[in-house]
């Protein structure tokens, strides 16, 4: 029974969280009510499982990290060169969290400090560091700057391009071809092109 009674709560603020998700980034004023008819559940349900609105988009800003996570992994970040790889991981995250630009941008704005930001964008990390130490083994990427250093300008890219095209200061196409061109070129050993940069395929054609 108390195994059961676990499965259904998981189910539970599964549910919640999808709805909640799904619903804020349409309705940024949505009420509880609305989130937990979204999810199939009472209202009392919602709040057992997150006591105050905060808690429940601190708690959904989670749950997006992980299916980010999940995106990242199935863009089969082993494969391929590391260049092909790291960008396909990027835009495999970026597809996922371009799912609810204004929900994210709401939870961004919220008050959380620097060492539970490092914790939750870890496992993000995380994989972007593991392609880029490859590149970095197989002599793609520059072995003279840290990893880690490479790993946040990456990410600081990312965002950027990510601002620009939010704020149409920049197409679509024309953010993706300044982020991958940058990225590449950050990359790339010093005195030679990064393969799958932009540089390289035009160089070919």
């Amino acid at each position: 029974m108390a195994r059961k009674q676990r499965a259904d709560a998981h189910r539970s603020r599964a549910a919640i969280l999808d709805a909640a998700a799904r619903i804020l980034n349409e309705q940024p004023e949505a009420s509880v009510e609305t989130i937990a008819a979204g999810a199939g559940v009472t209202r009392q349900t919602v709040y057992a499982h997150f006591p105050s609105r905060e808690r429940l988009l601190v708690a959904v800003l989670d749950r997006l990290t992980e299916l980010t996570v999940a995106a990242m992994d199935a863009a089969k970040p082993d494969e391929g060169t590391a260049a092909e790889a790291l960008l396909r991981v990027f835009e495999a995250a970026a597809q996922e969290s371009g799912r609810y630009p204004a929900l994210l941008q709401r939870i961004n704005a919220l008050p959380i400090s620097a060492r539970e930001d490092h914790a939750r964008h870890a496992p993000i990390a995380d994989r972007i560091g593991q392609v880029i130490r490859r590149g970095q083994d197989t002599g793609e990427f520059d072995s003279h700057l840290p990893a880690d250093w490479l790993v946040v300008a990456a990410i600081h890219l990312a965002h950027a391009a990510s601002e620009e095209r939010g704020s149409g200061r920049m197409t679509d196409s024309d953010a993706e071809h300044a982020f991958t061109t940058s990225l590449m070129r950050i990359l790339a050993p010093a005195g030679g092109a990064c393969a799958g940069s932009q540089d390289s395929q035009d160089a070919e054609t």
